[in-house]
């Protein structure tokens, strides 16, 4: 569930500003299937705006747990399409490398080690770009 949502704050960061958008299970668009929200800058669960409800939020290149924004709770951070863990820049702690509408694991760009695939304001599983991978 982790990695989802970390993989739909990187594909959306762009639109979290101010709009609200909601992130649905596979290609549903009903309300029992919203995974999470994004609503300025933050993420929230299911269909919550409530602020003991944000899962992290997003502010610069960092990512931080919850409604936190001190260096203790950053759980992510964001450098020249690598994602650290924490606020490392140390190569050894990249967790993905996101080059080409693609996610890679780790510091991999090798077509096997895709996690997933962004086309359209979709993530597809690994390199499929087929509706069922949604």
């Amino acid at each position: 569930m982790k990695k989802i949502i970390l993989i739909t704050i990187l594909t959306l960061s762009a639109a979290i500003t101010n709009a609200q958008t909601k992130v649905y299970k596979g290609t549903s668009t009903f309300t029992r299937d919203v995974i999470c929200n994004l609503n300025n800058n933050k993420v929230y669960k299911k269909t919550s705006i409530f602020s003991s409800n944000v899962i992290c939020n997003v502010s610069g290149k960092r990512v931080y747990k919850g409604t936190s924004t001190f260096s203790r709770d950053v759980l992510y951070n964001i450098s020249d399409g690598k994602v650290y863990k924490g606020t490392s820049s140390f190569s050894r702690d990249i967790v993905m490398t996101i080059k080409d509408s693609k996610i890679y694991k780790g510091t991999s760009s090798f077509s096997r080690d895709v996690i997933a695939t962004i086309k359209s304001g979709k993530v597809y599983t690994g390199n499929s770009s087929f509706t069922s991978d949604i």
